[in-house]
């Protein structure tokens, strides 16, 4: 068994127990909001959660994750070889999130001018994209690394109130480290999306791991591979930067599956 998912084992077990997989099917990860759960199926099992189809790899591997505001219940539909199926209710643990208010703000800080919002549209469009694909590749399975090293400066699911607006959570790891330090691939893929000017996050990075398993790197000074390029573990892509909006250098780091935003601090080892 992978480090990371022996040590969310031990850490995570009540949660673990309450969501015991059912015949056909053994999973482990972290039945929580943000968390990450990697299985294996019996052949010709089939699986739902929710309303989304969750892809099964010929191997029977899966891999799906819930997202920030995950509710208390998900339900997961296991359909067997002959017809039969069965849906589970899935108990997935609430996260304490860090809020902050900061009023007084220039407008034109809080909200993008209007001569940019079809630019966001398209880029925002372009992103979602890439996000569907669906690969068999499972580079995702490897211990992942740091994509950079600092402090951490940022963390997933906190979420800012400007001028009494809430904003959109974030949903990275923010690295901060000097303009001109390395990124990483932090896990192998094939680079899906490789931009230089982003309005919102500037540089940016999309890696492809494989099943709906995708990891993003923004605010780049440079971006040094290209759409198509296949990347190792630990192969530098890029550097620190204050790209895009910013407002110092440092990594912002993301987990997808598809576009159901994960935490990425759940894949690292504890240092």
């Amino acid at each position: 068994m992978k480090r990371w998912l022996a040590a969310l084992l031990l850490l995570l077990s009540g949660t673990a127990a309450a969501n015991e997989a059912p015949a056909g099917l053994s999973w482990s990860g972290d039945f929580s909001q943000g968390g990450l759960i990697i299985g294996v199926a019996q052949p010709g099992i089939t699986l739902k959660l929710g309303e989304r189809g969750v892809p099964v790899a010929q191997d029977g591997r899966f891999v799906f994750g819930f997202g920030r505001d995950e509710p208390a219940i998900v339900s997961l539909t296991v359909s067997h070889r002959g017809g039969q199926s069965e849906t589970l209710p899935l108990r997935i643990a609430p996260q304490t999130y860090d809020i902050q208010r900061i009023d007084g703000l220039p407008p034109a800080q809080v909200t993008p001018p209007p001569a940019v919002l079809e630019r966001i549209r398209r880029e925002n469009a372009q992103i979602a994209a890439v996000r569907q694909r669906n690969t068999p590749r499972q580079d995702f399975l490897q211990d992942w690394i740091w994509p950079a090293r600092g402090p951490v400066s940022g963390v997933y699911g906190s979420q800012r109130i400007l001028n009494g607006e809430p904003r959109t959570p974030h949903f990275g790891l923010d690295i901060a480290a000097p303009t001109g330090s390395p990124v990483v691939a932090p896990a192998s893929g094939e680079v899906v999306l490789a931009e230089k000017d982003i309005y919102f996050t500037g540089g940016t990075i999309i890696i492809d791991h494989g099943m709906g398993i995708n990891s993003a790197y923004s605010h780049l000074q440079n971006v040094t591979v290209k759409v198509g390029q296949q990347v190792k573990q630990g192969q530098q892509i890029g550097t620190v930067g204050a790209t895009g909006r910013a407002t110092g250098p440092h990594l912002d780091w993301r987990l997808n599956w598809f576009d159901v935003r994960l935490d990425p601090r759940r894949l690292l080892p504890r240092e």
